[in-house]
């Protein structure tokens, strides 16, 4: 019997800027993304496909990740969902309540004991796709942050939220709230920061075709091309002009009920190698450096 999840996937991340209108410019010039709807400070763009916006940009002193959105099932309860994240260490900022901004619906919010806000919405407005475009990202793919107890923050997910543990690596874990292998990566690290936000492309010569018109723009690869191994997605990872780590990516391995879960044994490399194909470069220092450096808001 498959699972069934109270959340159907992540719809958004907010972040803050200390320029916002370069900001705006360099995602949707460059990174391939569209103004959605713009407010006093802040800017919300969309992707391809029916989100109605997957990044917010807001305006900031210095860059930081402000919260992560899930959207819900039409039939799950927000506030009992906030109750459980609460008994598990959360502290509730607000219970369900429409939502001021672009997209609409009803948002209910809390922060985990980390200082991670972490934002349920239900009920937002599905927009019209725009016309298909390799080059240009449909969707979000994952977030990845950091945590000083992979464990502990896996079972928050998979005890308050109803995902389940997809992959155990020797430094990730990686939870599910759908087919996709994986909606959220867990990264060992000393710091409880954001690691990367990935988006997700249609193909994965769009992930290449993208990332070429990224290096036009004299951004260079953080790491990659390569293709993981927990999730079998192939990737390319940049550093936004803000310090920000962003993820290309495509081809998520889709997952049901059936799939055995990967401990760390699973996902071991030959020496020298940090993907699945062994063309991947190692992580530039400026990369590694910035997958640690952005706080939670």
């Amino acid at each position: 019997m498959m699972a069934r999840f109270p959340l159907t996937g992540l719809r958004s991340v907010d972040v803050a800027v200390p320029d916002l209108a370069a900001a705006t410019d360099f995602y949707t010039t460059v990174w391939g993304l569209e103004l959605a709807d713009r407010a006093d400070g802040v800017a919300w763009l969309r992707g391809t496909g029916t989100d109605p916006h997957l990044f917010a940009l807001h305006a900031g002193d210095a860059p930081a990740i402000r919260s992560m959105t899930f959207r819900t099932t039409d039939d799950a309860d927000p506030d009992a969902l906030c109750a459980a994240m609460v008994a598990k260490g959360a502290t509730l900022l607000h219970p369900l309540r429409d939502a001021e901004e672009h997209g609409g619906g009803r948002i209910a919010a809390v922060r985990d004991a980390q200082g991670r806000t972490i934002r349920l919405v239900q009920g937002d407005v599905p927009v019209a796709p725009l016309p298909y475009d390799a080059d240009r990202p449909e969707r979000l793919a994952h977030v990845n942050f950091n945590s000083d107890d992979v464990d502990r923050d896996a079972r928050f997910y998979t005890d308050a939220l109803g995902f389940t543990l997809t992959d155990r690596s020797k430094m990730m874990a990686f939870v599910r709230t759908n087919d996709d292998h994986h909606s959220i990566v867990i990264a060992d690290a000393p710091v409880n920061t954001l690691n990367h936000i990935a988006f997700q492309m249609p193909t994965w010569e769009g992930v290449m075709r993208a990332a070429g018109r990224m290096i036009d723009h004299r951004f260079p690869i953080g790491w990659g091309p390569g293709r993981h191994g927990p999730g079998d997605n192939v990737f390319t990872y940049f550093v936004d002009p803000f310090g920000i780590v962003i993820e290309y990516t495509a081809e998520v391995l889709q997952v049901d009920d059936g799939y055995r879960v990967g401990t760390p044994d699973d996902w071991t490399w030959p020496a020298g190698r940090s993907d699945q194909w062994g063309i991947a470069p190692p992580k530039t220092p400026a990369c590694k450096a910035a997958q640690l450096a952005i706080p939670f808001a």
